[in-house]
C-alpha cells in the first residue's frame, strides 16, 4: 500500500514489501533453535530495524524539546520569537518532508521551532479567552486518544480510498485557509475571516476530524515503516509526522474553542 501522508509520499521506503530473498536457509540444529526460542526478543537497536517502541520514544524526546520552549514563549510572549518559531518551523517542515530526512537534528530543531511558535500562539489566545490553552490540551488528548482506539481497534482501517479521500479533504482545507488568510489580511470577514459564526464552527469541527484522519494514516505509516523492516534512523522521520499532525491538531482546537467561547 503506497503511502498519501505528505511526510512519506515521497519514499518507497514505507511501502516496500521487504529488502531481500536468500537463496539457501541454512539448517539448525535442535539446540540452536531451542536458544533462539528461549532467547529474549531483539530490541530496535540490536536488529538496527525500526519498532514501534523507536517511535514511541523518538516522539517522546521530540516532545521533551517542544515542551520547555512552549513555555519559555508563553513566559517571555515574544513576537518575534513566535512568528520565528513559525517561518523556521515551516521551513524545516518542507526540507524534511522533501527530502525524506532522518536526521535528528534537524527533526529536533523543528521541534524546537514549533515548541517557541506553540508557546507565543498559547499566549495570545490565553490572553484572550482565560483557560483556552487547557482546554485545548485537554482536547487534543481526546481526539489523539480516540484516534489511536478506533485505528488500533479496527474500527477504522486505512484503505487506499480512505487515503485518497483525506488527500482530498486536505487539498481543499489548504485552499480555503489560504484563501482566509487573504481575506483576514485585508480586512475582510473580520478577524477569523470566513470562519466565523455557525459556519466557522462547521469548519473548525472538520478541520478537527481531518487532523484526526491524518493522525490514524501516521498511526498506519509507522506500522508500515516497522513491517517493511526499515532501518531505526527512520523512526525519527515517524516522530516528525506525529508532531506535525498533533501541532496542527492543537492549534485548530484553540480555535474552536475561541470561536465557541466568543466574546466571552
Amino acid at each position: 500500500m503506497q503511502s498519501r501522508n505528505p511526510v512519506f509520499n515521497r519514499s518507497d521506503a514505507f511501502s516496500r514489501r521487504g529488502y531481500a530473498t536468500f537463496n539457501e536457509v541454512p539448517t539448525a540444529s535442535a539446540s540452536t533453535l531451542e536458544e533462539m526460542y528461549t532467547a529474549p526478543t531483539a530490541t530496535g537497536l540490536q536488529t538496527g530495524r525500526m519498532t514501534m517502541d523507536d517511535v514511541v520514544v523518538k516522539t517522546g524526546i521530540l516532545f521533551a524539546v517542544l515542551l520547555p520552549l512552549a513555555v519559555l514563549n508563553y513566559l517571555l510572549a515574544s513576537p518575534l520569537l513566535t512568528f520565528g518559531g513559525l517561518l523556521v518551523g515551516f521551513v524545516l517542515s518542507l526540507v524534511i518532508s522533501f527530502k525524506q530526512s532522518t536526521n535528528a537534528a534537524l527533526v529536533m530543531a523543528y521541534a524546537g521551532a514549533e515548541g517557541l511558535f506553540v508557546g507565543g500562539i498559547s499566549r495570545f489566545f490565553e490572553s484572550q479567552w482565560n483557560g483556552v490553552v487547557v482546554q485545548a490540551v485537554l482536547g487534543t488528548l481526546a481526539v489523539f486518544s480516540v484516534a489511536l482506539f478506533a485505528y488500533k481497534s479496527g474500527r477504522v482501517r486505512v484503505t487506499p480510498k480512505f487515503q485518497r479521500t483525506v488527500l482530498i479533504a486536505m487539498g481543499g482545507y489548504l485552499v480555503f485557509s489560504l484563501v482566509n488568510m487573504g481575506l483576514v489580511m485585508f480586512g475582510v470577514g473580520g478577524p477569523w475571516g470566513l470562519r466565523e459564526g455557525g459556519f466557522g464552527m462547521l469548519i473548525g469541527l472538520f478541520a478537527v476530524g481531518l487532523a484526526a484522519a491524518m493522525l490514524i494514516l501516521d498511526f498506519d505509516f509507522a506500522e508500515q515503516g516497522v513491517r517493511n523492516g526499515l532501518p531505526e534512523r527512520y523512526s525519527w522521520l515517524a516522530a516528525f509526522g506525529l508532531i506535525v499532525t498533533l501541532v496542527w491538531l492543537y492549534i485548530e482546537m484553540l480555535r474552536l474553542i475561541a470561536i465557541l467561547r466568543g466574546d466571552d
